[in-house]
């Protein structure tokens, strides 16, 4: 069996950020784009627009500018693991980001939330949990997520912005 070495990208965020969001690894599509959530049937972008209330950002410059806008920021729990094709259960041997650092130079960051079962999994595996932060648990973004509609995946992700 073949397996690759994958690596997410930087996060998006700025000193402003109150909410973090965070997947696993890029997927391959986005590692082909440079993009997260690239692909085009993850719903991840048309979520965060209709729960803030925002128009569906076409180019990547603007889907940045709309997670700066709304203090979201985004960033995987991995940064490097080895894993054929894109799905989360095909991860090994995942080496973790920094988000020790990370939740300590956004002071303002209030909210981390999983896109998925196997970020908050991943996370737990590597890091203890913060009194005084809300850790939101949300259904993925993935295509390969068909059990929920499109309404029911906003519904869940609007608790990101209840406080």
């Amino acid at each position: 069996m073949e397996f690759h070495t994958k690596t997410s990208f930087a996060p998006i965020s700025s000193p402003d950020t109150t909410i973090l969001i965070l997947g696993t690894i890029p997927g391959d599509r986005s590692l082909a784009l440079g993009e997260y959530y690239g692909h085009s049937r993850n719903r991840f972008w048309k979520i965060i627009s209709t729960i803030t209330g925002n128009e569906l950002p076409l180019t990547y410059e603007d889907k940045k500018a709309l997670l700066l806008k709304t203090t979201i920021g985004v960033w995987d729990v991995a940064h490097k693991a080895i894993r054929k094709g894109s799905l989360d259960s095909a991860i090994v041997n995942e080496e973790p980001n920094d988000l020790e650092s990370f939740i300590e130079n956004h002071p303002k960051l209030r909210v981390i939330a999983f896109n998925g079962a196997k970020s908050r999994a991943l996370y737990d595996k590597y890091f203890e949990r913060k009194s005084g932060m809300k850790y939101v648990s949300l259904p993925s973004t993935s295509p390969a997520n068909t059990t929920i509609t499109f309404d029911s995946l906003c519904e869940r992700w609007r608790q990101l912005l209840a406080d």
